[in-house]
């Protein structure tokens, strides 16, 4: 299993590197990244199986170039609104499967279009395997296996003020809570103000209940694509403690987000002074997924919570994803563009598994 990883230094990354380092079945693992000095220091570090080249994701034969002679490419390069598309086009081209943890819901509408071009190909891109979306949209196709008539499905996440992101991590934060955001209500795709519809969601410790509101994330778009029936999908995130959201929103209606150049501007100046809105025990992200059916003339729900550091609740589901790639697992799927709940028909060996990885899940009991 030779890998090449897109975007290897990111924070996100640290634990894919783990998990790569650990695996005997990975043979050598190319850790690309603008940063080139960075990268080769990264290598040098982990030794072994590990080497390192620079990259840069806006030129597409540099990246194709590196693609080849790879079983699987993992990205970590966003924002992903602007880079999904591309780099997975790059993949189609250079006939390798390709795994990101993509989370706008434009990028996978944008990714979308290249879905019968990699179905021609025979290739497979799995767009958006981080934890939401990703774990979220997994245990949604759980839930949704398991409940009578499913009809609902309430995504939550909230992210904890003491996590290690980078810059493009904001910029991603900053593009969800602005502009509208997308959630299928009774049936339809409707646009809703980013930042409104404003919940209270009880997560796991440390995070607590906690206020949650629309955000651009792809699940209200992928889940109704690809799960027949549903008349309900919404996404909520938040922050804890609350009150970053409440500053980003304020950011937003002065018009500091309303292009990428801007939000990548004001990522660049708060990655420097993030550590000034850390919070004492809130280094864990966590997340709750309800889906909800009918039996009869009764309501019935599966309720599912995770938790854990984000870069490792992000990086299980795509090293999982792409190791049962090379093995595979997937073999009986066509090449196409694919989100979780589409490629996992039948999610609970792969909930197992990430359990093994760390990943804390667990169902709840609804009264």
């Amino acid at each position: 299993m030779k890998v090449l990883l897109l975007g290897g230094c990111a924070d996100m990354a640290v634990p894919m590197l783990r998990f790569l380092g650990d695996d005997p079945a990975v043979e050598s693992v190319l850790i690309s990244d603008l940063n080139a000095e960075r990268a080769s220091a990264l290598a040098a570090q982990l030794g072994g199986k590990f080497t390192s080249a620079g990259c840069d994701a806006n030129d597409p034969a540099r990246v194709e170039s590196l693609m080849s002679g790879h079983d699987v490419a993992v990205c970590y390069i966003g924002p992903f609104y602007f880079f999904e598309r591309k780099l997975a086009a790059c993949a189609i081209r250079a006939g390798i499967p390709y795994v990101s943890i993509a989370d706008d819901f434009d990028a996978y509408l944008d990714v979308m279009k290249l879905d019968g071009e990699a179905s021609a190909a025979g290739v497979k891109i799995l767009t958006g395997f981080g934890n939401s979306p990703g774990l979220t949209q997994i245990l949604a196709r759980k839930g949704y296996n398991e409940v009578p008539n499913p009809f609902r499905i309430s995504v939550n996440w909230c992210g904890g003020s003491d996590e290690a992101v980078g810059p493009s991590n904001l910029t991603h934060v900053f593009h969800i809570f602005n502009g509208a955001a997308p959630q299928w209500i009774e049936g339809r795709r409707v646009m809703l103000k980013a930042g409104g519809g404003r919940k209270l969601v009880e997560f796991p410790a440390p995070v607590g209940k906690c206020p949650v509101y629309h955000t651009g994330h792809a699940e209200s778009v992928t889940l109704p694509e690809n799960l027949a029936g549903l008349r309900e999908v919404t996404v909520h995130g938040g922050t804890s403690p609350a009150y970053i959201v409440t500053l980003i929103k304020m950011m937003s209606a002065l018009g500091l987000f309303r292009s990428h150049s801007r939000r990548v501007s004001m990522a660049s100046f708060f990655h420097r002074i993030e550590g000034w809105f850390a919070s004492a025990g809130q280094d864990k992200s966590v997340g709750r997924v309800e889906v909800y059916g009918a039996d009869g003339g009764a309501e019935v729900c599966r309720c599912f919570t995770y938790v854990g550091h984000i870069a490792d609740i992000t990086s299980a589901p795509a090293y999982l994803a792409a190791k049962w790639l090379c093995e595979g697992r997937f073999d009986a799927k066509p090449g196409g563009v694919y989100a979780p709940e589409r490629i996992l028909d039948a999610p609970d060996e792969f909930i197992e598994d990430l359990k093994k990885l760390g990943v804390q899940i667990a169902e709840l009991p609804v009264a």
